[in-house]
C-alpha cells in the first residue's frame, strides 16, 4: 500500500517539476526574443575608475605589474618603511 502511495507523490512532483522547467525555458526563450528585438537599449555608463577628471574614458591601462625579484622587493619596501615620517597624523 505504501509503495503505491510512494510511487503516487513521486509522480506528481515529478510532473511539477517537468512542469516548472518547461515555463522557466519558455520565460527565458521569451525575454531572450524580447532583447533581441528590442531596438532601444539602454546606453551603457562606464565605471567611475575608468573615467578622467573631465568624464572621459580612459582607454590605456590602469595598472602595469612588472616581475620583480624578493630581494628587490624587499628592498623598496624596506626605503618606505625608512622614509616615512616620525610623527604620522591619523
Amino acid at each position: 500500500m505504501f509503495h503505491l502511495l510512494y510511487i503516487l507523490a513521486f509522480t506528481i512532483i515529478a510532473f511539477l517539476a517537468v512542469g516548472n522547467l518547461i515555463r522557466s525555458l519558455l520565460s527565458i526563450s521569451t525575454d531572450y526574443q524580447y532583447s533581441a528585438n528590442s531596438r532601444r537599449r539602454p546606453m551603457e555608463v562606464p565605471h567611475p575608475e575608468f573615467l578622467d577628471a573631465s568624464g572621459n574614458v580612459i582607454e590605456e591601462p590602469l595598472l602595469v605589474m612588472k616581475s620583480i625579484g624578493v630581494e628587490d622587493a624587499r628592498q623598496q619596501l624596506e626605503s618606505l618603511y625608512k622614509n616615512q615620517p616620525e610623527n604620522p597624523s591619523n
